[in-house]
């Protein structure tokens, strides 16, 4: 078997092409990998999230709380407004959540 510059320009055409469809494969490949790590993310975001919305929950219940033992205790002015405030805001949350509008 004798090399000619045809079966050489041939050969490196396939290795060229076999190079293209590898990389393209990888970009692929990579893109799938990025695009799940990218869901598993958002996932965990998501996880996090509803616990410090359900932290915050318990904080709040707890400064009202601590607001109306103060009440109880004969402190007014500020505290009764503060507790006003306080059930007012939560009261739109709730109607917010539930999908009601004022």
């Amino acid at each position: 078997m004798t090399i000619t510059l045809q079966s050489v320009i041939t050969f490196g055409a396939v290795i060229t092409a076999i190079c293209v469809i590898f990389s393209k494969y990888n970009r692929g490949y990579d893109f799938v990998k990025h695009q799940k790590e990218q869901d598993e993310d958002i996932k965990n975001t998501k996880k996090e999230i509803a616990e410090i919305k359900e932290e915050q929950a318990l904080i709040v219940s707890g400064v009202l709380a601590c607001l109306k033992g103060l009440q109880e205790q004969g402190c007014d002015g500020a505290v009764s407004d503060t507790i006003k405030n306080f059930e007012e805001y939560l009261n739109k949350k709730a109607h917010a959540l539930n999908g009601v509008k004022e």
